[in-house]
C-alpha cells in the first residue's frame, strides 16, 4: 500500500469555485503558503464547470465589486480580444459583452472564464505558494476541539488518499462539506418565522426544504437533424410539474418569479440582432421573452463572419429546476440519484426542445439543436457540475436576516450598515421553486453589505466560509449566493486568516475588537473591496 502523502500548509481552500479563489488569491497576497483543491476538472464552480453566467448589479461595471473581481472580468473581456476574431465594433467596445445576452453584462464562454482564472493563479503555483489538488474532494476531517487541525481528501477518479494540515482552513465548497465533517455548527432549508422574525419565513422550520439546483447545458442551432436518442425516463419529465405550475415543465411557460402568474417565453435560434444593442440591466428588461438570447453565451456577429456558425445558448431555465429531493445531508447515493435524474431532466428539455417544442412559424421542434459538450468541458453534453442555489449556513456570530436588506422593509433608509462590514453587494432576493413545494419567492431588495460576522462560526476557530454557507437564512441565500459577493465572501475569508495569522490575532477577536477592525477593515480597503455603498438605491 502506498503511503499517505501529507501536505502542510498555512491556509487550506477546499473547493475551487469563484469563493474558493477569491480566498486562495488573497491570503498568497498576504505573503501565506496555500494549497486550494477542487472535485472537477475545472476551477470557477458557478462561472465555468456549472456554466452560469454571473448575475451581477446593474452598476457592476462602476462599482459594487472588489477589485480582483473587476481583474477577473476585464481579463475576459482581454482574453477574447487577444485571442478571437472580433469584429472592429466588438473589439472597440469598451463594455464588451460577448454572449450579448440579455441577463449580464457579461455573458461568456465556460473555458474562457477558466482560462482567465488559471492565468490568475499561475504565478503562485509557479512560484510554489500554492498548490493546486485536483480533483479531490473532502472526506473526513481531524478536529481537536474547536480547531481544524487536519482535512483527507480523495482523488475523485483514483482514489488516493491525501491530507494537509493547516493554520486555518476554509470551506469554498458548494454544499458546505466541511461544516458536518468537523462538527461545525450548520442549518440547512427554512428557518420558521418565529426564530428570524422574516416576513416570508414559514410557521415551522422546514430544514430539508432547499432551492431546487439545476444542470445547465449549452446549445447551438445549424442546418441538419441532430435529435439525441429519447431519453430512458422522458414520458415521466414530459408530463411532470407541480401544480403552481400550470402544466407540464417541459414547455415554454413557467411561473413569472415576481408576479407567479404563468408567463409563457418564445424561442428563437439566431436571431439577426445587433449584440451592441442590448443593454443587458434587470432593472429595466427581465431579458427573458426569447429564452435563445437570454443567457446567450457567444453572439455569432460579435465575431468576424464565419467565425461561429451559430450562437451559443445556456440553458439554465426554470425548466430545469429539479425539485423531487435535497442532496443536502444524505447519503452518497442518495446524492447521486438526484444528481442523476436532473441530468435526465435536463435531457428530456433538450429532447422536447428538438422534437416537439412549438415554434412561432406554428410547426414544432427544432431538430438543428446541438448539446455543446465542448463548451461546457464535457462528452455527455451537459454541465461538468450541477449548478448549486443553496447550502449548509453556519450558525454565525451574525446572522443576516429578510429585514435587514428588504425594501418594503426598510424602505429609503436602506440595508442595514453593518459596524463590521467587509464588502457590499445587490441582487433581489431570488429563491426559486424549492423542494419542499414552494414557487418562487422574490422579495425587492436594498443594495446591502456583509458584515464580518457573518463568516464567523459561533465556536470554531479557524474555520472561515467562503461561499454560499455564511450566516444567512434561507431566504437571504437568495441574494447573497451570486457571483461577485461569493467572490467578496472568499476574498475576505482568504484575507482574514492571513491577517490573523500575519498579526498574531483570532478572527473573533478581530470582528469584536474595534481598533482590530478598523485596521482589518482598512487592509482590505486597500486591497480593493468596497465596504459601503456610495449611496443607497432600490432594485
Amino acid at each position: 500500500m502506498s503511503k499517505l502523502r501529507e501536505f502542510k500548509t498555512d491556509v487550506l481552500v477546499v473547493g475551487g469555485g469563484l469563493g474558493g479563489v477569491a480566498a486562495a488569491l488573497a491570503a498568497l497576497r498576504a505573503g501565506r503558503t496555500v494549497v486550494m483543491t477542487e472535485e472537477y476538472d475545472w476551477i470557477g464552480g458557478q462561472l465555468t464547470s456549472q456554466a452560469v453566467p454571473p448575475d451581477e448589479s446593474s452598476w457592476v461595471e462602476q462599482f459594487g465589486i472588489t477589485r480582483s473581481y473587476r481583474q477577473l472580468r476585464e481579463g475576459i473581456r482581454s482574453y477574447y480580444r487577444d485571442n478571437y476574431l472580433l469584429t472592429p465594433e466588438s473589439r472597440a467596445c469598451s463594455e464588451f459583452n460577448p454572449g450579448a445576452g440579455w441577463v449580464s453584462r457579461l455573458c461568456a464562454e465556460p473555458r474562457v472564464a477558466v482560462a482567465v482564472l488559471e492565468a490568475m493563479i499561475a504565478p503562485w503555483r509557479g512560484g510554489g505558494q500554492l498548490t493546486v489538488l485536483q480533483p479531490y474532494i473532502p472526506i473526513n476531517a481531524d478536529v481537536d476541539g474547536d480547531v481544524v487541525k487536519a482535512v483527507t481528501l480523495k482523488q475523485r477518479n483514483t482514489g488516493e488518499l491525501v491530507t494537509v494540515s493547516a493554520e486555518y482552513v476554509i470551506d469554498a465548497t458548494e454544499l458546505g462539506d466541511l461544516l458536518p465533517m468537523t462538527g461545525t455548527e450548520y442549518v440547512t432549508g427554512f428557518e420558521s418565522q418565529s426564530d428570524t422574525g422574516e416576513p416570508s419565513a414559514p410557521a415551522e422550520a422546514q430544514p430539508n426544504n432547499e432551492q431546487s439546483f439545476s444542470v445547465c447545458f449549452a446549445v447551438d442551432h445549424v442546418d441538419g437533424d441532430h435529435t439525441i436518442d429519447k431519453p430512458k425516463n422522458y414520458d415521466f419529465w414530459k408530463t411532470y410539474g407541480p401544480d403552481y405550475w400550470g402544466g407540464p415543465m417541459l414547455s415554454w411557460s413557467a411561473p413569472h418569479p415576481r408576479t407567479l402568474e404563468i408567463a409563457t417565453r418564445s424561442f428563437t435560434p439566431n436571431p439577426d440582432d445587433d449584440p451592441r444593442l442590448v443593454k443587458a440591466d434587470q432593472r429595466l428588461n427581465a431579458g427573458d421573452s426569447n429564452l435563445w438570447t437570454f443567457r446567450r453565451i457567444a453572439a455569432r456577429r460579435n465575431f468576424v463572419t464565419g467565425t461561429y456558425v451559430s450562437d451559443i445558448c445556456l440553458v439554465n431555465w426554470p425548466m430545469i429546476d429539479y425539485l423531487e429531493g435535497s442532496i443536502i445531508d444524505v447519503s452518497e447515493a442518495e446524492k447521486e440519484r438526484h444528481i442523476k435524474a436532473a441530468s435526465e431532466l435536463s435531457y428530456s428539455m433538450f429532447y422536447w426542445m428538438q422534437t416537439e417544442a412549438p415554434r412561432v412559424d406554428g410547426g414544432v421542434g427544432f431538430p438543428g439543436l446541438r448539446l455543446r459538450g465542448d463548451v461546457t468541458g464535457t462528452d455527455h453534453g451537459l454541465a461538468m457540475a450541477p449548478y448549486i442555489r443553496e447550502s449548509r449556513r453556519i450558525k454565525s456570530v451574525t446572522r443576516i436576516v429578510e429585514q435587514d436588506l428588504s425594501h418594503e422593509v426598510r424602505g429609503e433608509a436602506g440595508a442595514v450598515s453593518y459596524r463590521d462590514s467587509v464588502g457590499v453587494g445587490m441582487y433581489r432576493i431570488d429563491l426559486h421553486p424549492s423542494t419542499g413545494g414552494d414557487n418562487y419567492i422574490d422579495v425587492a431588495s436594498c443594495p446591502f453589505e456583509i458584515p464580518l460576522g457573518s463568516l464567523l462560526p459561533i465556536r470554531m476557530k479557524n474555520l472561515l466560509p467562503a461561499c454560499k454557507n455564511i450566516g444567512t437564512t434561507h431566504i437571504t441565500n437568495g441574494c447573497y449566493r451570486l457571483h461577485p459577493i461569493e467572490w467578496n465572501i472568499g476574498e475576505v475569508a482568504g484575507a482574514l486568516a492571513a491577517h490573523c495569522l500575519n498579526n498574531g490575532l483570532t478572527p473573533h477577536g478581530v470582528q469584536e475588537n474595534d481598533n482590530e477592525l478598523s485596521e482589518f477593515q482598512t487592509s482590505l480597503q486597500n486591497q480593493g473591496v468596497e465596504i459601503h455603498w456610495p449611496e443607497a438605491k432600490a432594485y
